[in-house]
């Protein structure tokens, strides 16, 4: 009998997620491939066996009997690096002041930029870190990361680089993607910034980024210089994401398709023609349905009509200072009561799907043969209760690349 690093046995509902290794759409998003009473075999970090009454035997055993075990959840769409809290807003939000009344009362987004220009790499690492940390505790094992608090060049590279060495210090795995075209900072008229993202941004990101990603938004960015921007960002190694149509339809999921991005998140707003293009083009849609509940303004991406349209979907939190949200269980439970998900295509969305949303489903997003062993026990005994039990944190044991770090959401990796 092969003895093992680690093993899992008697999961009441074992959550492999196998299928193709390829974004889930329609139908295929609610077959989780359960195991009842499954067990999984660990060794040197990766998953070798799955299934039922293994065979193999190990020192080290974690009885699930009673629980739900699943992949670690995936985050495909944070902005982890900043400083500059804003809980001042609320007040605001409350009285019914829009964001751009808030941005003119010295807050939104470049209040936030200039506390992170102002900040020490120190003072954002720890921050950062403090962040990823909360989100471990959550059952968070990868995250994607942006840049885009600063809007200029070395504030820039001072995140790209914060986000690298979490990446390298961190348990949890961080992909980052370059936005410099987030906004345009006040110095600068948006043509003038435009070259400035394209020209003297861009050649500095290699090493530092693996997409690039631009806020194609009314009075923010135009389609034309969305789509000049990201395909500099293809000129330079970078694959294109794009935020689209979050609070007016300005044709960015089309865009989406026509430059070739891996996702386009938000969409909010977006027409039937452009999503329709993005499903023929198997580009991913991230929902964040955590920004309009921060905002507190009513609809939702319309996550149903996009299934039915056969768009791979995808859910991450969109953390940051103006939807400060580190617990994806959380917006598991927002996309099944206000997108009208079902529990079994919400966790497709934050596992599987959403690994393929930052190109790393052939490593992590299912529990199979070959992968890496990421993992989560949840101390609920099936994957409804996901949905079901809220406001607590249903995650008991974390485990990362086959190490136990987080056991009764306690932090133990340190």
């Amino acid at each position: 009998m092969e003895t093992v690093d680690l093993l899992i046995k008697n999961a009441n509902e074992l959550i492999t997620l196998k299928g193709p290794n390829k974004p889930r759409t329609k139908k295929q998003m609610s077959n989780l491939g359960i195991i009842n009473k499954g067990s999984i075999a660990i060794k040197d970090g990766i998953i070798v066996g799955v299934g039922k009454d293994l065979g193999y035997k190990s020192e080290n055993v974690i009885d699930a009997k009673g629980k739900t075990v699943m992949p670690g959840f995936v985050d495909p769409h944070t902005h982890l690096v900043f400083s500059g809290s804003r809980e001042f807003e609320l007040d605001m939000k409350l009285k019914g002041l829009s964001y751009m009344d808030i941005l003119k009362k010295g807050g939104g987004i470049f209040y936030t930029v200039n506390e992170t220009r102002k900040a020490s790499k120190e003072s954002l690492l720890q921050q950062s870190k403090k962040r990823l940390d909360t989100m471990l505790s959550y059952g968070t094992t990868t995250c994607e990361a942006k840049s885009g608090y600063g809007l200029e060049t070395s504030t820039e590279l001072k995140i790209l680089e914060i986000q690298k060495k979490l990446n390298e210090e961190h348990p949890i795995d961080v992909v980052s993607t370059f936005l410099g075209a987030h906004a345009v900072p006040k110095e600068h008229g948006v043509d003038d910034y435009v070259n400035v993202v394209i020209n003297e941004m861009l050649p500095k990101v290699k090493g530092l980024a693996k997409y690039c990603d631009v806020f194609c938004e009314k009075g923010v960015f135009t389609v034309n210089q969305s789509k000049k921007i990201l395909e500099a960002g293809k000129a330079h190694g970078l694959t294109p994401k794009i935020h689209a149509d979050e609070i007016v339809d300005t044709g960015g999921a089309n865009l989406a398709a026509e430059v070739g991005a891996i996702s386009a998140d938000h969409l909010l707003m977006s027409n039937d023609k452009g999503l329709k293009e993005m499903a023929k083009k198997g580009t991913i849609g991230v929902m964040l349905p955590g920004t309009p509940f921060s905002l507190m303004i009513k609809g939702y991406a319309p996550a149903r009509k996009m299934i039915d349209f056969g768009v791979p979907i995808a859910l991450a939190t969109d953390l940051n200072p103006n939807c400060w949200i580190e617990n994806i269980q959380f917006i598991i439970q927002l996309a099944c009561l206000n997108m009208k998900l079902t529990p079994a295509e919400a966790i497709t969305a934050s596992t599987f799907n959403a690994s393929c949303a930052i190109g790393l489903n052939d490593k992590i997003g299912s529990i199979e043969r070959g992968k890496q062993a990421d993992i989560i026990i949840l101390s609920i005994p099936n994957h409804k209760f996901l949905s079901y039990h809220y406001g607590i944190n249903l995650v008991e044991i974390v485990i990362k690349n086959g190490v136990n770090i987080i056991k009764n959401s306690k932090e133990i990796y340190k």
